[in-house]
């Protein structure tokens, strides 16, 4: 299926501008222009919630910025722990707000957006770190969040994405229950082996081949066992049974594609509920673009529609 045509006209001009290799960017750079980016596909204004109030949570380096989104209206509601994407390097709780609240409206739950520390002033794992500490500190205190103990998942998109099927397995070996998982385009391995959707989406679709060489270097730091640590790399799990329902949507255009529906199998032959969508005509990044693509609204409604499902 070709291209939702909202998102090649946006791909038309992003592959008409010069490229700065991540490798060889300033981070603070980077940062920048994902800020703008994502403001450019978010909504000109913002979707209204019962209330947004800022925060930190404690961390094992210090606090850990979060931001809590919670629905209009009265009740317990479900709670979200959202980790955004970025690979590991840039997004932060601004370039993902437009993601929370729609969260937050369309689920009617609590979403506590974190900020974890990033690449490459952060080594690994210090993202992981900071993503499981809130995570438990959200559980531990669910009655001043959501206040339905049986009703917590995490959530995320790319680096994020991986970040909280980490935590996720996380929960699973401590014992600490979980409901549910989203997964947007999990970025769930490091090596691109294998991987057809890495030659196929190499270039051309906002996130490239070379892309995710540089952040894999960046995330593993020359450590090659990193690759088999569960904490980067989710898919390298000792196993799986026993994780949180999880819901994974992909793109067909985005080379993440085939490691997120990897991902789907190895928790489908460890017996886990999955709930797993290759979405048509889409590319990594569509969970922030749902203001500007049809395509992507559809996606986005199916996705939230389907962890509402999880957490009633």
């Amino acid at each position: 299926m070709p291209l939702d045509p909202s998102i090649a006209a946006l791909l038309e001009g992003v592959n008409a501008a010069p490229r700065t290799r991540i490798a060889d960017a300033d981070p603070a750079v980077l940062r920048e222009g994902e800020r703008h980016s994502n403001a450019l596909v978010a909504p000109k204004t913002p979707l209204e919630v019962g209330g947004v109030e800022d925060g930190t949570v404690p961390g094992p380096a210090g606090p850990v910025p979060v931001r809590v989104y919670r629905p209009a209206g009265e009740g317990p509601a479900p709670t979200v722990v959202f980790f955004h994407g970025g690979g590991w390097v840039v997004g932060d709780l601004d370039t993902h707000d437009h993601v929370a609240r729609r969260l937050c409206g369309g689920l009617r739950a609590v979403v506590v957006a974190v900020h974890y520390r990033r690449l490459p002033e952060n080594p690994f794992p210090a993202a992981f770190d900071d993503c499981l500490a809130a995570a438990r500190r959200v559980a531990d205190r669910i009655d001043a969040y959501g206040g339905r103990r049986d009703r917590l998942a995490v959530a995320g998109d790319s680096a994020g994405a991986a970040l909280a099927a980490s935590v996720a397995l996380a929960f699973r070996d401590a014992g600490q229950p979980l409901a549910a998982q989203l997964l947007a385009y999990p970025a769930t391995d490091r090596t691109g082996a294998g991987y057809p959707s890495h030659a196929e989406n190499a270039e051309g679709y906002l996130l490239t081949r070379e892309d995710l060489r540089d952040l894999t270097e960046m995330l593993l730091g020359g450590d090659r066992t990193a690759g088999e640590d569960f904490r980067a790399c989710p898919l390298r799990a000792a196993g799986h049974a026993g994780v949180a329902p999880a819901l994974i949507g992909t793109a067909a255009y985005d080379p993440l594609r085939d490691k997120g529906l990897a991902y789907a199998d190895a928790l489908k032959d460890a017996g886990v509920e999955v709930f797993v969508r290759d979405y048509d005509g889409l590319v990594h990044g569509f969970l922030n673009m749902f203001a500007v693509s049809p395509a992507a609204e559809a996606a986005v409604t199916e996705m939230i529609k389907e962890l509402q499902a999880l957490l009633r």
